[in-house]
């Protein structure tokens, strides 16, 4: 594995700016994901790092060498995309054989043999290698296509929203799965999500992007519990963050125009009187949506609890977060 570093890349398309001046190191070992809506510049930075797209700007070093201009099958990486992308006459130990076999790597018989054993081995499909992957589940040629890139040992691993065309439990399971993948190989790998769970879960580090800019990079903990903007704190939490007036409770910073309360930072029984919408019971948690003086604010509440629409209850934050108008953080 090695380190990557981006520094002050960026990438226009016509007078769109896919990515705006984006410097970011991608440490040996790591496994970091990009957070961001559809149009972020996920996917384009993703593309930077691979050589299949080149940048305007900036420069893209892999292993501390300068690999701004090399071509793709020069640069060392292996690439996971959302659709699987497999061979469908082949089967499953040709297909995760197959970059093995590249001229570039001229891989031994043997060695092409004994990778193929332990990637299926890892990713639990050692009883489908001789099965055509057109016999698989949608699960199990995801696990392949990922299988594909693991059996290589790349600089860098870069997945494009692999799960995402998955049903949720599988999802589930690959998440579980790739991060212990990565634990265990102790792989370089980058990631792109727009999922907020994906990343929670299986990131050592985010790396939060807004219209081509990369506007904050941390752990998942202190994205969520310090971040830079309200773009950056609607990024990760369910429900999402509350963002209401700061004059609706007492105690805000010059300058603040948004106070945001997370769920479990509001407090029930003293405070302001809001008046209950609703409940949801979701299993393990209810949702109980207020209005406080015209504005929606959701919270959580005991799974239990008797409350119905109409009642009235009294709330005040615990640990509020404050913006100015433009969105972004006073401390």
């Amino acid at each position: 594995m090695a380190e990557v570093v981006l520094q002050n890349i960026s990438k226009s398309f016509g007078t769109i700016a896919a990515v705006d001046d984006v410097s970011l190191t991608i440490e040996d070992g790591d496994f970091l994901v990009l957070l961001g809506p559809t149009g972020a510049g996920k996917t384009t930075l993703l593309r930077l790092v691979s050589g299949l797209e080149n940048p305007d700007k900036g420069t893209v070093s892999i292993g501390g060498r300068d690999a701004t201009t090399d071509i793709p099958a020069m640069r060392n990486v292996a690439m996971v995309f959302q659709q699987y992308s497999l061979y469908p006459h082949m089967t499953v130990a040709e297909n995760l054989a197959f970059p093995l076999r590249s001229p570039l790597l001229r891989t031994p018989d043997a060695e092409i043999q004994r990778k193929i054993r332990e990637i299926a081995e890892i990713l639990q499909i050692d009883h489908k290698l001789e099965n055509r992957t057109t016999a698989l589940s949608g699960g199990e040629m995801q696990r392949v296509a990922i299988g594909r890139a693991l059996v290589r040992d790349p600089a860098i691993y870069l997945m494009d929203e692999p799960l995402s065309s998955l049903d949720a439990k599988l999802r589930a399971d690959l998440r579980i799965e790739l991060k212990r993948i990565q634990a265990q190989l102790g792989a370089t790998l980058l990631y792109v999500t727009h999922d907020q769970i994906e990343a929670m879960t299986m990131a050592n580090r985010i790396g939060v992007l807004e219209s081509g800019h990369l506007v904050q990079v941390g752990s998942p903990r202190e994205i969520y519990e310090d971040p830079v903007s309200l773009y950056v704190g609607s990024r990760l939490g369910l429900p999402r963050i509350n963002a209401i007036p700061a004059s609706l409770f007492g105690g805000a910073p010059a300058g603040a125009a948004l106070i945001g309360l997370r769920p479990e930072h509001i407090e029930q029984g003293q405070g302001k009187p809001s008046k209950v919408l609703r409940l949801e019971h979701l299993g393990d948690q209810t949702q109980l949506h207020l209005d406080l003086d015209g504005h929606r604010i959701i919270t959580l509440t005991d799974i239990h609890s008797r409350l119905q629409p109409g009642d009235t209850i009294r709330i005040r934050p615990r640990d509020p977060l404050f913006f100015d108008a433009s969105g972004q953080r006073i401390r």
